[in-house]
Protein backbone atom coordinates (compact mmCIF):
# COMPACT_ATOMS: atom_id res chain seq x y z
CA UNK A 1 0.00 0.00 0.00
CA UNK A 2 3.04 2.12 0.54
CA UNK A 3 4.41 1.70 -2.76
CA UNK A 4 1.22 2.57 -4.23
CA UNK A 5 0.60 5.48 -2.52
CA UNK A 6 3.92 6.98 -3.23
CA UNK A 7 3.62 5.93 -7.19
CA UNK A 8 0.44 7.78 -7.01
CA UNK A 9 2.44 10.80 -5.22
CA UNK A 10 4.99 10.62 -7.87
CA UNK A 11 3.39 10.08 -10.92
CA UNK A 12 -0.85 10.48 -10.87
CA UNK A 13 -1.20 13.36 -8.30
CA UNK A 14 1.22 15.79 -10.47
CA UNK A 15 -0.56 14.86 -13.79
CA UNK A 16 -3.73 15.07 -12.24
CA UNK A 17 -2.77 18.67 -10.73
CA UNK A 18 -1.25 19.95 -14.14
CA UNK A 19 -4.75 19.00 -15.56
CA UNK A 20 -6.72 20.39 -13.14
CA UNK A 21 -4.82 24.04 -12.65
CA UNK A 22 -4.59 24.45 -16.69
CA UNK A 23 -5.78 27.47 -17.55
CA UNK A 24 -7.70 26.81 -20.41
CA UNK A 25 -9.40 23.97 -19.03
CA UNK A 26 -10.00 25.72 -15.92
CA UNK A 27 -11.39 28.89 -17.26
CA UNK A 28 -14.15 26.69 -19.09
CA UNK A 29 -14.68 25.12 -15.80
CA UNK A 30 -15.58 28.36 -13.70
CA UNK A 31 -16.97 30.22 -16.73
CA UNK A 32 -19.60 27.18 -17.21
CA UNK A 33 -20.12 26.78 -13.52
CA UNK A 34 -21.06 31.13 -13.49
CA UNK A 35 -23.65 30.00 -16.11
CA UNK A 36 -25.23 26.91 -13.76
CA UNK A 37 -27.30 28.69 -11.73
CA UNK A 38 -28.91 30.62 -14.64
CA UNK A 39 -29.59 27.49 -16.32
CA UNK A 40 -31.18 26.06 -13.23
CA UNK A 41 -33.67 28.52 -12.77
CA UNK A 42 -34.75 28.43 -16.43
CA UNK A 43 -34.49 24.70 -16.35
CA UNK A 44 -37.09 24.23 -13.29
CA UNK A 45 -39.33 27.13 -15.10
CA UNK A 46 -39.26 24.32 -17.76
CA UNK A 47 -39.51 21.98 -15.48
CA UNK A 48 -42.81 23.47 -13.80
CA UNK A 49 -44.37 23.83 -16.83
CA UNK A 50 -43.90 20.79 -18.51
CA UNK A 51 -44.49 18.98 -14.76
CA UNK A 52 -44.81 14.83 -15.10
CA UNK A 53 -48.08 14.55 -13.73
CA UNK A 54 -51.66 14.45 -16.21
CA UNK A 55 -53.62 17.32 -16.28
CA UNK A 56 -51.17 19.90 -14.95
CA UNK A 57 -50.56 22.28 -18.35
CA UNK A 58 -54.25 21.87 -18.49
CA UNK A 59 -54.97 23.21 -15.01
CA UNK A 60 -52.46 26.39 -15.17
CA UNK A 61 -53.49 27.35 -18.43
CA UNK A 62 -57.60 27.13 -17.07
CA UNK A 63 -55.65 29.71 -14.59
CA UNK A 64 -53.39 32.03 -16.45
CA UNK A 65 -54.61 31.82 -19.81
CA UNK A 66 -53.02 30.75 -23.18
CA UNK A 67 -51.81 34.59 -23.67
CA UNK A 68 -50.03 34.98 -20.13
CA UNK A 69 -48.52 31.43 -20.23
CA UNK A 70 -46.94 32.14 -24.07
CA UNK A 71 -45.27 35.36 -22.54
CA UNK A 72 -43.56 33.50 -19.71
CA UNK A 73 -42.82 30.68 -21.59
CA UNK A 74 -41.23 33.27 -24.51
CA UNK A 75 -38.88 34.86 -21.57
CA UNK A 76 -37.26 31.90 -20.45
CA UNK A 77 -37.61 30.39 -24.21
CA UNK A 78 -35.53 33.58 -25.21
CA UNK A 79 -32.51 33.52 -22.47
CA UNK A 80 -32.00 29.79 -23.44
CA UNK A 81 -31.41 31.11 -27.38
CA UNK A 82 -28.65 32.88 -26.26
CA UNK A 83 -26.66 30.21 -24.50
CA UNK A 84 -24.40 30.03 -26.94
CA UNK A 85 -23.54 33.86 -26.80
CA UNK A 86 -23.86 33.70 -22.99
CA UNK A 87 -21.03 31.07 -22.98
CA UNK A 88 -18.98 33.22 -25.34
CA UNK A 89 -18.97 36.22 -22.54
CA UNK A 90 -18.09 34.03 -19.36
CA UNK A 91 -15.35 32.10 -20.90
CA UNK A 92 -13.95 35.32 -21.82
CA UNK A 93 -14.61 36.91 -18.59
CA UNK A 94 -12.80 33.95 -16.63
CA UNK A 95 -10.30 33.18 -19.18
CA UNK A 96 -9.31 36.97 -19.35
CA UNK A 97 -9.39 37.39 -15.40
CA UNK A 98 -7.00 34.25 -15.04
CA UNK A 99 -4.52 36.05 -17.98
CA UNK A 100 -4.32 38.97 -15.35
CA UNK A 101 -7.26 40.72 -17.52
CA UNK A 102 -9.19 42.23 -15.14
CA UNK A 103 -12.48 44.44 -15.30
CA UNK A 104 -15.63 44.42 -18.02
CA UNK A 105 -12.87 44.34 -21.32
CA UNK A 106 -12.37 40.68 -21.34
CA UNK A 107 -16.22 39.92 -21.83
CA UNK A 108 -16.54 42.85 -24.30
CA UNK A 109 -13.80 41.34 -26.41
CA UNK A 110 -15.20 37.94 -26.20
CA UNK A 111 -19.11 39.28 -27.15
CA UNK A 112 -17.63 41.50 -30.22
CA UNK A 113 -15.42 38.23 -31.62
CA UNK A 114 -18.54 35.88 -31.31
CA UNK A 115 -20.72 38.62 -32.98
CA UNK A 116 -18.89 39.47 -35.91
CA UNK A 117 -18.26 35.47 -36.64
CA UNK A 118 -22.36 35.37 -37.03
CA UNK A 119 -23.50 35.09 -40.31
CA UNK A 120 -25.37 38.50 -41.36
CA UNK A 121 -26.79 40.05 -43.85
CA UNK A 122 -27.44 43.66 -44.17
CA UNK A 123 -30.72 43.40 -46.67
CA UNK A 124 -33.53 45.53 -45.24
CA UNK A 125 -35.55 43.51 -42.83
CA UNK A 126 -33.73 40.20 -42.98
CA UNK A 127 -33.61 38.49 -39.73
CA UNK A 128 -30.36 36.63 -37.97
CA UNK A 129 -31.48 32.87 -37.10
CA UNK A 130 -31.18 32.42 -33.40
CA UNK A 131 -29.54 28.91 -34.03
CA UNK A 132 -26.25 30.31 -34.10
CA UNK A 133 -26.66 31.82 -30.52
CA UNK A 134 -28.29 28.86 -28.77
CA UNK A 135 -26.91 25.83 -27.75
CA UNK A 136 -25.27 24.69 -31.09
CA UNK A 137 -23.08 28.21 -30.41
CA UNK A 138 -22.01 26.47 -27.45
CA UNK A 139 -18.72 25.46 -28.81
CA UNK A 140 -18.00 28.69 -30.59
CA UNK A 141 -18.36 30.23 -27.90
CA UNK A 142 -15.92 28.25 -25.84
CA UNK A 143 -13.25 28.90 -28.37
CA UNK A 144 -13.86 32.08 -29.53
CA UNK A 145 -14.25 33.37 -25.19
CA UNK A 146 -10.49 31.85 -25.68
CA UNK A 147 -8.91 32.71 -28.82
CA UNK A 148 -10.04 36.52 -28.61
CA UNK A 149 -8.58 36.87 -25.33
CA UNK A 150 -5.16 35.23 -26.39
CA UNK A 151 -5.20 37.58 -29.39
CA UNK A 152 -5.88 40.49 -27.03
CA UNK A 153 -3.29 40.18 -24.83
CA UNK A 154 -0.80 39.34 -27.29
CA UNK A 155 -1.39 42.73 -29.31
CA UNK A 156 -1.02 44.44 -25.56
CA UNK A 157 2.18 42.24 -24.93
CA UNK A 158 3.18 43.90 -27.80
CA UNK A 159 2.31 47.25 -26.42
CA UNK A 160 0.72 48.20 -29.90
CA UNK A 161 -0.69 51.53 -29.00
CA UNK A 162 -1.22 55.36 -29.76
CA UNK A 163 1.54 57.76 -28.10
CA UNK A 164 -0.37 60.57 -26.58
CA UNK A 165 0.59 63.65 -24.88
CA UNK A 166 0.87 63.86 -21.12
CA UNK A 167 -1.88 66.48 -20.96
CA UNK A 168 -4.52 63.82 -22.17
CA UNK A 169 -6.62 62.59 -19.03
CA UNK A 170 -5.55 59.23 -17.66
CA UNK A 171 -8.92 57.89 -17.90
CA UNK A 172 -8.99 58.70 -21.91
CA UNK A 173 -5.79 57.43 -22.48
CA UNK A 174 -6.31 54.30 -20.93
CA UNK A 175 -9.09 53.86 -23.25
CA UNK A 176 -7.33 54.75 -26.63
CA UNK A 177 -4.32 52.30 -25.21
CA UNK A 178 -6.51 49.76 -25.85
CA UNK A 179 -7.84 51.04 -28.86
CA UNK A 180 -5.01 48.98 -31.49
CA UNK A 181 -5.68 45.54 -29.57
CA UNK A 182 -9.20 45.88 -30.21
CA UNK A 183 -8.61 47.02 -33.30
CA UNK A 184 -6.38 43.58 -34.09
CA UNK A 185 -8.93 41.50 -33.18
CA UNK A 186 -11.68 42.66 -34.61
CA UNK A 187 -9.75 43.01 -38.16
CA UNK A 188 -8.36 39.05 -37.82
CA UNK A 189 -11.89 37.70 -36.90
CA UNK A 190 -13.45 39.71 -39.48
CA UNK A 191 -10.82 38.63 -41.94
CA UNK A 192 -11.69 34.29 -41.09
CA UNK A 193 -15.37 35.67 -41.58
CA UNK A 194 -14.59 36.84 -44.86
CA UNK A 195 -12.19 33.99 -45.89
CA UNK A 196 -14.18 30.96 -44.65
CA UNK A 197 -17.25 32.67 -46.76
CA UNK A 198 -15.75 32.29 -49.61
CA UNK A 199 -14.99 28.69 -49.59
CA UNK A 200 -17.58 26.02 -49.33
CA UNK A 201 -17.78 26.25 -45.54
CA UNK A 202 -19.73 29.49 -45.98
CA UNK A 203 -19.21 30.62 -41.85
CA UNK A 204 -17.01 29.58 -38.58
CA UNK A 205 -19.91 27.39 -37.42
CA UNK A 206 -20.53 25.53 -40.69
CA UNK A 207 -16.88 24.78 -40.07
CA UNK A 208 -16.68 24.12 -36.23
CA UNK A 209 -19.64 22.04 -36.62
CA UNK A 210 -18.20 19.57 -38.89
CA UNK A 211 -14.67 18.79 -37.78
CA UNK A 212 -15.26 19.91 -33.67
CA UNK A 213 -18.42 20.32 -32.70
CA UNK A 214 -20.04 17.09 -34.13
CA UNK A 215 -17.34 14.71 -33.54
CA UNK A 216 -16.73 15.65 -30.16
CA UNK A 217 -20.34 15.58 -29.04
CA UNK A 218 -20.52 11.93 -30.70
CA UNK A 219 -17.52 11.07 -28.51
CA UNK A 220 -19.09 11.94 -25.61
CA UNK A 221 -22.66 11.16 -26.34
CA UNK A 222 -21.72 7.04 -25.91
CA UNK A 223 -21.30 4.31 -23.73
CA UNK A 224 -17.66 4.38 -23.69
CA UNK A 225 -17.32 7.54 -23.12
CA UNK A 226 -19.82 7.31 -19.90
CA UNK A 227 -18.08 4.43 -18.47
CA UNK A 228 -14.76 5.78 -18.82
CA UNK A 229 -15.64 9.30 -16.98
CA UNK A 230 -16.81 7.20 -14.12
CA UNK A 231 -14.30 4.75 -14.08
CA UNK A 232 -11.67 7.34 -13.57
CA UNK A 233 -13.71 10.13 -11.54
CA UNK A 234 -13.86 6.93 -8.63
CA UNK A 235 -10.45 5.41 -9.24
CA UNK A 236 -8.61 8.97 -8.64
CA UNK A 237 -10.45 9.27 -5.79
CA UNK A 238 -8.82 5.98 -4.09
CA UNK A 239 -5.43 8.53 -4.45
CA UNK A 240 -7.04 11.30 -3.36
CA UNK A 241 -7.40 13.11 -5.96
CA UNK A 242 -10.97 14.84 -6.63
CA UNK A 243 -12.25 12.68 -9.52
CA UNK A 244 -14.74 14.83 -10.88
CA UNK A 245 -12.96 17.92 -10.81
CA UNK A 246 -10.27 16.05 -13.14
CA UNK A 247 -12.62 14.42 -15.44
CA UNK A 248 -14.75 17.44 -15.68
CA UNK A 249 -11.95 19.37 -17.41
CA UNK A 250 -12.73 17.28 -20.44
CA UNK A 251 -15.84 15.94 -20.40
CA UNK A 252 -17.94 19.64 -18.78
CA UNK A 253 -17.74 21.48 -22.23
CA UNK A 254 -19.35 18.38 -24.21
CA UNK A 255 -21.56 17.30 -21.76
CA UNK A 256 -22.64 20.50 -21.07
CA UNK A 257 -23.67 20.97 -25.05
CA UNK A 258 -25.54 17.58 -24.96
CA UNK A 259 -27.89 18.11 -21.88
CA UNK A 260 -28.53 22.01 -23.47
CA UNK A 261 -29.55 19.89 -26.74
CA UNK A 262 -31.97 17.96 -24.61
CA UNK A 263 -33.27 20.68 -23.29
CA UNK A 264 -33.79 22.44 -26.16
CA UNK A 265 -35.95 19.82 -27.54
CA UNK A 266 -37.77 19.17 -24.61
CA UNK A 267 -39.36 22.63 -24.27
CA UNK A 268 -40.68 22.59 -27.49
CA UNK A 269 -42.00 19.12 -27.44
CA UNK A 270 -39.34 17.57 -30.06
CA UNK A 271 -37.64 14.46 -30.05
CA UNK A 272 -34.79 14.51 -26.91
CA UNK A 273 -31.64 13.25 -28.90
CA UNK A 274 -28.94 12.37 -26.07
CA UNK A 275 -29.15 9.97 -23.55
CA UNK A 276 -25.02 10.48 -21.90
CA UNK A 277 -25.36 14.36 -20.91
CA UNK A 278 -24.73 16.01 -17.41
CA UNK A 279 -27.86 14.37 -16.46
CA UNK A 280 -27.53 10.61 -17.35
CA UNK A 281 -23.95 11.11 -15.04
CA UNK A 282 -24.84 13.20 -12.01
CA UNK A 283 -28.74 11.48 -11.89
CA UNK A 284 -28.21 7.48 -12.92
CA UNK A 285 -24.33 6.18 -12.22
CA UNK A 286 -23.83 7.60 -8.72
CA UNK A 287 -26.03 7.29 -6.04
CA UNK A 288 -24.61 9.87 -2.46
CA UNK A 289 -21.78 10.98 -3.96
CA UNK A 290 -18.64 9.57 -5.50
CA UNK A 291 -18.78 6.19 -5.92
CA UNK A 292 -22.15 5.55 -5.61
CA UNK A 293 -21.78 5.45 -1.66
CA UNK A 294 -25.36 5.55 -0.58
CA UNK A 295 -25.71 1.67 -1.54
CA UNK A 296 -22.96 1.61 0.86
CA UNK A 297 -23.97 3.26 3.51
CA UNK A 298 -27.59 1.42 3.22
CA UNK A 299 -24.78 -1.71 3.79
CA UNK A 300 -23.43 -0.46 6.60
CA UNK A 301 -26.74 0.83 8.54
CA UNK A 302 -28.83 -2.35 7.83
CA UNK A 303 -25.64 -4.91 8.49
CA UNK A 304 -22.80 -2.94 9.99
CA UNK A 305 -21.67 -4.50 13.26
CA UNK A 306 -18.46 -2.48 14.71
CA UNK A 307 -19.01 0.62 16.78
CA UNK A 308 -17.16 2.09 13.81
CA UNK A 309 -19.57 1.52 11.19
CA UNK A 310 -22.36 2.10 13.45
CA UNK A 311 -21.32 5.69 13.85
CA UNK A 312 -20.24 6.16 10.59
CA UNK A 313 -23.52 5.01 9.51
CA UNK A 314 -25.64 7.47 11.43
CA UNK A 315 -23.48 10.40 10.64
CA UNK A 316 -23.18 9.80 7.04
CA UNK A 317 -26.34 8.32 5.71
CA UNK A 318 -28.67 11.58 5.78
CA UNK A 319 -25.89 13.87 4.03
CA UNK A 320 -25.45 10.74 1.57
CA UNK A 321 -29.37 11.06 0.57
CA UNK A 322 -28.61 14.40 -0.66
CA UNK A 323 -25.12 13.50 -2.43
CA UNK A 324 -22.98 14.46 -0.33
CA UNK A 325 -20.06 12.07 0.84
CA UNK A 326 -17.26 13.03 2.52
CA UNK A 327 -18.35 11.78 5.81
CA UNK A 328 -17.82 8.83 3.29
CA UNK A 329 -14.69 8.85 1.72
CA UNK A 330 -12.90 10.39 4.73
CA UNK A 331 -14.39 8.38 7.78
CA UNK A 332 -13.83 4.55 6.15
CA UNK A 333 -11.59 5.98 4.59
CA UNK A 334 -11.67 5.39 0.82
CA UNK A 335 -8.19 6.62 -0.03
CA UNK A 336 -5.73 4.00 -0.59
CA UNK A 337 -8.10 1.49 1.39
CA UNK A 338 -8.36 -1.65 -1.26
CA UNK A 339 -11.21 -3.40 0.37
CA UNK A 340 -13.62 -0.51 -0.28
CA UNK A 341 -11.66 1.13 -3.64
CA UNK A 342 -12.91 -1.77 -5.99
CA UNK A 343 -16.30 -1.58 -5.33
CA UNK A 344 -16.21 1.95 -5.28
CA UNK A 345 -15.06 1.84 -8.77
CA UNK A 346 -16.94 -1.22 -9.82
CA UNK A 347 -20.55 0.58 -8.38
CA UNK A 348 -20.49 3.54 -10.82
CA UNK A 349 -19.29 1.62 -13.12
CA UNK A 350 -21.93 -1.05 -13.27
CA UNK A 351 -24.51 1.75 -13.19
CA UNK A 352 -23.20 3.48 -16.12
CA UNK A 353 -23.32 0.50 -17.90
CA UNK A 354 -26.84 -0.74 -16.68
CA UNK A 355 -28.55 2.98 -17.36
CA UNK A 356 -27.32 3.40 -20.58
CA UNK A 357 -29.04 -0.10 -21.95
CA UNK A 358 -31.88 0.89 -20.23
CA UNK A 359 -32.12 4.06 -21.89
CA UNK A 360 -30.84 2.66 -25.04
CA UNK A 361 -33.48 0.04 -25.70
CA UNK A 362 -36.00 2.61 -24.86
CA UNK A 363 -37.52 1.40 -21.69
CA UNK A 364 -37.42 4.66 -19.82
CA UNK A 365 -37.42 8.08 -21.60
CA UNK A 366 -34.42 9.74 -22.06
CA UNK A 367 -33.19 12.68 -19.48
CA UNK A 368 -34.91 16.05 -20.65
CA UNK A 369 -31.74 18.78 -19.30
CA UNK A 370 -33.69 19.82 -17.34
CA UNK A 371 -30.51 20.81 -14.78
CA UNK A 372 -31.70 19.81 -11.22
CA UNK A 373 -30.01 20.68 -7.64
CA UNK A 374 -27.18 18.36 -7.08
CA UNK A 375 -28.85 17.47 -3.41
CA UNK A 376 -32.01 16.50 -5.27
CA UNK A 377 -32.07 12.89 -3.51
CA UNK A 378 -32.60 9.88 -5.92
CA UNK A 379 -35.92 8.38 -6.78
CA UNK A 380 -37.75 12.41 -6.83
CA UNK A 381 -34.35 13.33 -9.08
CA UNK A 382 -35.02 10.15 -11.68
CA UNK A 383 -38.99 11.06 -11.67
CA UNK A 384 -38.22 14.94 -12.68
CA UNK A 385 -35.05 14.27 -14.67
CA UNK A 386 -37.43 12.28 -17.05
CA UNK A 387 -40.76 12.86 -16.20
CA UNK A 388 -41.72 8.96 -16.00
CA UNK A 389 -42.12 7.07 -12.76
CA UNK A 390 -39.73 4.52 -14.86
CA UNK A 391 -36.27 6.49 -13.90
CA UNK A 392 -36.93 6.21 -9.93
CA UNK A 393 -37.34 2.94 -10.66
CA UNK A 394 -34.42 1.96 -12.27
CA UNK A 395 -32.19 4.86 -9.61
CA UNK A 396 -34.27 2.17 -6.60
CA UNK A 397 -32.48 -0.93 -9.15
CA UNK A 398 -29.38 0.00 -9.53
CA UNK A 399 -28.80 1.02 -5.87
CA UNK A 400 -29.33 -2.23 -4.69
CA UNK A 401 -27.53 -3.93 -7.48
CA UNK A 402 -24.95 -1.59 -5.91
CA UNK A 403 -25.52 -2.75 -2.14
CA UNK A 404 -25.05 -6.31 -3.42
CA UNK A 405 -21.64 -5.65 -4.75
CA UNK A 406 -20.69 -3.38 -1.75
CA UNK A 407 -21.85 -6.26 0.52
CA UNK A 408 -19.10 -8.61 0.86
CA UNK A 409 -16.35 -5.70 0.95
CA UNK A 410 -17.78 -3.92 3.75
CA UNK A 411 -18.08 -7.65 5.19
CA UNK A 412 -15.29 -7.95 5.74
CA UNK A 413 -14.32 -4.70 6.58
CA UNK A 414 -16.42 -5.06 9.27
CA UNK A 415 -14.96 -7.79 10.97
CA UNK A 416 -11.43 -6.32 10.79
CA UNK A 417 -12.68 -3.35 12.73
CA UNK A 418 -14.33 -5.56 15.09
CA UNK A 419 -10.86 -7.12 15.74
CA UNK A 420 -9.06 -3.96 16.23
CA UNK A 421 -12.07 -2.67 18.38
CA UNK A 422 -11.64 -5.92 20.46
CA UNK A 423 -8.01 -5.48 20.32
CA UNK A 424 -8.38 -2.66 21.79
CA UNK A 425 -10.55 -3.29 24.69
CA UNK A 426 -8.29 -6.25 25.59
CA UNK A 427 -5.52 -3.52 25.85
CA UNK A 428 -7.46 -1.48 28.34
Amino acid sequence: MLKMQEKAEKHLIPISTKITNNIVLKSMREGLSILTPLIMIISLFILIGNFPIPGWTSFWTSILGDRLIEIISASFIGIFNFIGLLVCVVIAYTYGNNRGLKGIVPSLVGLISFLILVPMTNQIGAKVSTVYFGPNGIFIGLMVGIISIELYRFSLNKKWSIKLPDSIPPAVADSLTELLPFGVVILLFTATKVILALTGFQSVHNLIFIFIQMPLKSLGDSLISAVLYNFLASFLWIFGINGPTVTNSFWSPILFSLTQDNLSAFQIGAKIPHIYTQQFIDIFTTYGGGGSTLSLLLIVVLKGQSQRLKNLGKLALVPGIFGINEPVVFGIPVIFNLRIAIPFVIVPVVNTIISGLVFSWHWIPFPTGVMLPWTTPPLISGWLSTGSWLGAVLQLFEILIGMLIYYPFVKSLDKQYIIEENNLMDQQ
